[in-house]
């Protein structure tokens, strides 16, 4: 599963919250994606780095 949060960033409770449902931290980078295109792009670096995952 993929949490993409919002452009302004994650509140700390929201952090905690995903940390204790297992999910882990990535940036992708130093950029402010768009909520619409961040999911999209870290797809996109997954399969580059992973091949395709189906």
């Amino acid at each position: 599963a993929l949490a993409v949060g919002p452009e302004g960033g994650l509140s700390d409770r929201d952090r905690a919250t995903l940390h204790a449902a297992g999910f882990r931290g990535l940036r992708l980078g130093p950029r402010i994606l768009r909520t619409e295109t961040a999911g999209l792009a870290a797809i996109a670096a997954l399969q580059a780095l992973y091949g395709d995952l189906g």
